[in-house]
């Protein structure tokens, strides 16, 4: 997908140094990437003991030896 967007070069130029990453392109790739997958993990941990189910950590090891 092609888009023009308004981007401070100061924030690509020190994104860039802190990266192995050659183009504008890759950076914003890269960024999109790594902005989703934290916003996964904080989601992920947001929901940490929200859980309706009530399992132990033995009831996983249980699990895991019935299914071997």
């Amino acid at each position: 997908m092609r888009a023009t967007i308004d981007i401070d070069d100061k924030l690509i130029e020190e994104a860039k140094k802190l990266t192995a990453v050659k183009t504008k392109k890759e950076l914003i790739n890269l960024s999109l990437k790594e902005l989703i997958k934290k916003k996964r993990i904080e989601h992920l941990l947001s929901l940490f003991g929200k859980s309706p189910i009530d399992i132990t950590i033995k009831d996983v090891e249980k699990f895991r030896e019935d299914e071997s």
